[in-house]
């Protein structure tokens, strides 16, 4: 199970997505890009969710 929120990266943002890293990735993907403009890669938001597990 993987999780990412938006105050992960420091924003002021309630947003949280949980669930099998593949959609959690992909949906924080979406996220980010239409509401913040930001676009992060697999691989970066991949770091995130290791070093949480970790």
């Amino acid at each position: 199970m993987a999780k990412i929120t938006c105050r992960d990266y420091g924003f002021d943002c309630p947003y949280v997505i949980e669930g099998e890293v593949e959609h959690v990735i992909g949906e924080y993907q979406k996220h980010s890009n239409d509401e913040h403009g930001i676009e992060y890669s697999v691989e970066a938001l991949t770091q995130v969710i290791l070093r949480q597990q970790g």
